[in-house]
């Protein structure tokens, strides 16, 4: 392939490796870049690295340009609405020419003096990377349980800071996962630790000032990963054990550290539930006999399904994605025909849940920080694509909101410029599948408009149709911006989920290009002007959607692509894949390798011309292995007959979210759009 006529693109040396499966003998040309110990790896993707550099060069006063328009609408000095944790408001905030968050705090009064209890600043300096992953006070409020990332690799660090006196104590846990929880006595804190794979496998038990940590529980299902939460009241403490298929919820009392998790049912197969405690019971969300869910209550004292009734059964096309309880009212969070509704009702009238009404037809919306229990005050986050993110308090009794904040949008944003609209392109097998779409207004659908199209599709995670001042680059040089709410995602509920995953899988893919098609008849751009962009899982639908329709598409951009989709879930020794089995199914059966190998987007490329694809990467990404996006854009270049620019750029001090600091965070998405409007020929449209 061609890459420019002044420049050579790094060719990567071919080293035939065998691999057998059911019968099937594949050649993997590329496999040995999977030894990062390997020198010729690493000056592979320096080498890839130097040649995106030299190809992004033209590009660099266009990123210059970008990353100030982004900068320029983000408001540095800001600050979270302060959130009631008993007699203190905690918030968070950020300052001019800092790169990372400053956790602050006031007593008695949103007035009072304000006390820094941890500056991530300060902890990130001098590091390559840093990110910080739980924080936590205890319940006396004067101790900081707080963990620290420092090389992407989501392995993290527990310390804990004395709040009285500043210092840090003794306490330093390593190889700890997210989940960190206090029990009631302010000295004891439960926390999670990874396997050889980085599963978080362990719950451990500490106390303040011991050398030896206690096993408390072990999950040895290496489907199941786990994690730790508590109720609302702060009485019981949880361990939230999930596969893609099944979960159990064990408790304990936080005024009894020295107890046993417990289970509030046992696991079944197929059978997903979760837990709420309000007063004398638990409310209980599962999907048993309920494809959408439905929420069932259960004594304390004796919560065995024996004694589970009914609160609300399931409906069709009516998903309960999770459950609030507080002292006086239960709330619901919904989704129904891919909106979502957060309805409320009294402890003693739980027959009349009622919606809070929204104001838009598109929209997002969900509770926000909800500390107290024994409250008449609800917080949500309201928002859309025209709408920035907006923090409202909602009086449960006077069914009165009062707005305490709107994400500002500096430099004269007018929501009534933009238009935001809702449609449905028709799947392969005459599924209707939704598409969010933002535009300013007076666009001519005349074909000529360059769009942006986005997707995810997997693990019942929704594509939110939420607000980004960054897009406004994009929109302000004429672009549409696009969600496909495609299968596989939980975009209209768990049913949703179920048909784009294991063995309907390819319905992600199918409904993608259903969707682009139905944005190019319908007259918002053409199949010229038409860009795709997805991460992670989403990347995977880049691959495939290119493979099968490279005429289809323009510009892809694939962030942390995983597209080696058949070689990881055959190697169980990599980070998630025995756990994903229930969600890709698992190659030692032949049905489910035949038809991972169908889709696989690195097994399936073709000797083709592809779009313009930009794909990236982090060497420390425990999620989506470097070596994927390097073996398929290098298998590319190999089979591929175009002249479309194809890059790969690793960040060498990164993992699956990429850089660390919101400033590098920018220039990425400067990067990302520049190449986007430089080699999509998109440059020379501009509106004001």
């Amino acid at each position: 392939m061609d890459q420019a006529a002044a420049l050579s693109a790094p060719l990567a040396k071919i080293v035939p490796h065998e691999i057998a499966t059911h019968g099937d003998t594949r050649i993997d040309n590329y496999f040995w870049m999977r030894d990062r110990s390997d020198p010729d790896v690493l000056a592979y993707l320096e080498a890839e690295n130097a040649y995106q550099s030299s190809m992004m060069e033209p590009t660099l006063a266009l990123q210059g340009q970008l990353y100030g328009e982004i900068l320029g609408r983000i408001q540095e000095d800001d600050s979270s609405v302060p959130m009631r944790v008993d007699d203190w408001f905690y918030y968070i905030r950020t300052e001019k020419d800092k790169a990372y968050t400053i956790y602050c705090r006031k007593h008695g009064s949103v007035d009072a003096p304000e006390e820094i209890i941890l500056d991530a600043n300060l902890l990130a300096a001098g590091q390559k990377y840093f990110r910080l992953g739980h924080v936590a006070q205890s319940p006396d409020h004067q101790l900081l349980a707080y963990s620290v990332d420092l090389e992407g690799d989501e392995i993290f660090t527990i310390l804990v800071k004395d709040l009285r006196t500043g210092a840090l104590l003794s306490e330093s846990i390593p190889n700890a996962s997210y989940s960190i929880e206090w029990a009631a006595d302010n000295r004891t804190l439960f926390y999670t630790t990874l396997d050889e794979t980085l599963r978080p496998y362990r719950v451990f038990r500490h106390e303040l000032g011991q050398s030896e940590d206690a096993l408390v529980y072990e999950e040895t299902d290496q489907r199941f990963s786990l994690g730790l939460s508590k109720s609302r009241n702060r009485e019981f403490l949880y361990i939230d054990l999930d596969s893609p298929l099944t979960s159990e919820v064990r408790y304990l009392r936080g005024s009894e550290p020295l107890g046993t998790f417990v289970p509030i049912l046992p696991r079944e197969q197929g059978i997903e539930y979760s837990a709420e405690h309000q007063g004398d019971w638990f409310y209980i969300r599962t999907n048993q006999a309920a494809p959408g869910f439905r929420l069932m209550r259960t004594p304390v004292a004796e919560p065995s399904r024996s004694n589970w009734t009914e609160v609300i059964p399931a409906r069709d096309g009516i998903t309960i994605e999770a459950v609030n309880g507080f002292a006086n009212y239960l709330i619901l969070e919904e989704r129904e025909r891919g909106l979502e509704t957060i309805r409320i009702a009294r402890i003693d009238a739980l027959e009349h849940f009622e919606p809070i009404s929204f104001p838009e037809p598109v929209y997002t919306a969900g509770l926000g920080a909800n500390a107290e229990y024994d409250t008449k005050i609800l917080r949500f986050i309201y928002g859309s694509l025209t709408t920035p993110d907006s923090v409202y308090d909602y009086d449960m009794e006077t069914k009165e909101r009062v707005l305490l904040k709107r994400s500002p949008v500096l430099g004269g944003y007018d929501p009534s410029q933009y238009q935001s609209e809702r449609r449905f392109a028709l799947s392969a097998d005459g599924v209707e599948v939704p598409i969010s779409l933002v535009y300013r207004k007076g666009l001519l659908r005349d074909g000529n408009n360059p769009l942006l199209l986005s997707g995810y599709g997997a693990y019942g995670i929704s594509s939110e149709p939420s607000f980004s001042s960054e897009r406004l680059s994009l929109l302000e040089r004429g672009f549409v911006f696009a969600i496909a709410h495609i299968r596989g995602g939980g975009d209209l509920g768990k049913p949703w989920h179920d048909a784009g995953k294991l063995l309907f899988k390819k319905n992600t893919f199918i409904d993608f290009i259903a969707c682009a098609e139905h944005l190019i008849s319908s007259g918002f751009t053409s199949s010229g002007r038409l860009a795709i962009r997805g991460g992670s899982a989403g990347g995977l639908l880049m691959g495939a959607v290119a493979n099968m329709r490279p005429d289809l598409f323009h510009l892809v951009i694939a962030k942390v692509p995983f597209v080696d989709a058949l070689n990881t879930m055959l190697d169980p020794t990599l980070p998630l894949t025995i756990s994903e089995y229930e969600e890709w199914g698992n190659p030692e059966d032949v049905e489910f390798y035949r038809y991972i190998e169908s889709y696989s987007p690195y097994d399936n490329v073709q000797p083709q011309g592809y779009p313009s694809i930009l794909a990236t990467t982090g060497l420390n990404d425990p999620r989506v292995s470097f070596w994927e996006p390097a073996k398929w854009v290098a298998k590319i270049r190999a089979l591929g007959t175009g002249q479309n620019p194809m890059l790969l750029k690793t960040i060498m001090a990164a993992g699956h979210f990429g850089p660390s600091g919101r400033y590098e965070g920018i220039k990425e998405l400067a990067f990302d759009f520049a190449f986007l409007l430089h080699f999509g020929g998109f440059c020379r449209r501009t509106r004001r």
